[in-house]
């Protein structure tokens, strides 16, 4: 885990993470304002490599939504509607302030995992912390 707490002079805890690569956050920012747009990009994670479209955040949540409306059963109904209720929750908590925050979180679509030595992993929808991510590049391996 990559997060610590640090002690300050008054005795007050402050979680301490590591910082975000600024230009990416912009580049998710700007994503953010056009739903429709998406980036090929490539991701060095600790666990491995992650290529896949970089999305913003309502794209994301739209394809989220969509793919829990395919959930069958009971709580069906009620499961997709959790990413929009997830969000109304997070903005009633969140200051003026806090809404003009740089993006913390990344989200990819039509994404690979590729882990040292195993058979790469497909996964349609993809949401990590930015922290998490050491480096990056335009476009996916060849």
């Amino acid at each position: 885990m990559n997060e610590s707490v640090e002690r300050v002079p008054d005795s007050t805890a402050v979680v301490v993470e590591p910082v975000p690569d600024l230009q990416l956050q912009l580049l998710i920012q700007l994503l953010d304002k056009e739903m429709r747009s998406g980036l090929p990009l490539t991701l060095t994670l600790p666990a491995g490599v992650l290529h896949g479209d970089v999305i913003g955040h309502e794209a994301w949540k739209a394809e989220w939504a969509r793919s829990l409306r395919q959930v069958e059963g009971e709580g069906a109904n009620l499961i997709a509607e959790f990413p929009e209720t997830v969000d109304q929750g997070i903005n009633e908590l969140r200051s003026d302030e806090d809404q003009r925050q740089l993006p913390r979180w990344i989200h990819l679509r039509d994404a690979t995992l590729v882990l040292g030595g195993s058979t790469p992993i497909g996964l349609p929808l993809w949401r990590g912390r930015l922290a998490d991510v050491s480096g990056w590049a335009l476009g996916r391996p060849e």
